[in-house]
């Protein structure tokens, strides 16, 4: 017992210090200004639970990792397009908008699906596969995503006070930008592990 406390609570500190200024932290914020906090937060925990039970697998069970070159440059593609789409935008009528916010399950799948992207290859992946060689899988799990997801709630906290006081196209073109940083950071990364 007393080593799963402590992978857990290793794997929680490293995990919540790294996310901190993270590009998941961002994601985070942008969907909040967009979306009710609850249906962010479950996509955001159930993406990061799925990605680093991937990573404590790789790391203590097969002691490699996964090719995140490509894995990069799919997700980099992936979220320029979504850039491209938040700025086309939508255009919804009063009945789509009452069902829109009452609805969570779209929610859900938009963020647990960027979320995932955007993990696979990241850096809180890569901690993870490392932790769990050293710690044991179970805490290690458990702790790295407590600690990501508590990272991201404060981000989504922060997320929603802005997102009150900001109108909505300086949120489109805001999200839109911080989709093509991803983006970009995303096939900088996978050029330079490609190479």
């Amino acid at each position: 017992m007393n080593g799963f406390l402590i992978a857990t609570a290793v794997s929680f500190a490293v995990i919540f210090v790294a996310e901190l200024g993270d590009k998941s932290q961002l994601m985070a914020m942008t969907f909040a200004t967009r979306f009710k906090p609850v249906p962010v937060l479950i996509g955001i925990t159930i993406a990061t639970a799925v990605v680093h039970a991937v990573s404590v697998g790789i790391g203590y069970g097969l002691g490699a990792s996964l090719p995140t070159g490509w894995i990069s440059l799919v997700a980099g593609i992936a979220f320029l397009a979504f850039g491209a789409w938040t700025l086309r935008g939508d255009k919804l009528t009063d009945d789509e908008k009452t069902k829109a916010e009452r609805s969570t399950g779209s929610a859900i799948w938009a963020v647990g699906g960027a979320f995932f992207l955007a993990e696979l290859g990241d850096k809180t992946m890569l901690a993870t596969i490392t932790l769990a060689t050293q710690y044991g899988w179970f805490g290690t799990w458990l702790g790295s995503t407590i600690g990501m997801v508590a990272a991201d709630a404060l981000a989504i906290l922060v997320g929603r006070l802005l997102g009150r006081h900001l109108p909505e196209k300086v949120i489109k073109y805001g999200a839109a930008a911080l989709f093509a940083i991803f983006g970009i950071w995303l096939l900088v990364e996978a050029i330079a592990e490609l190479r």
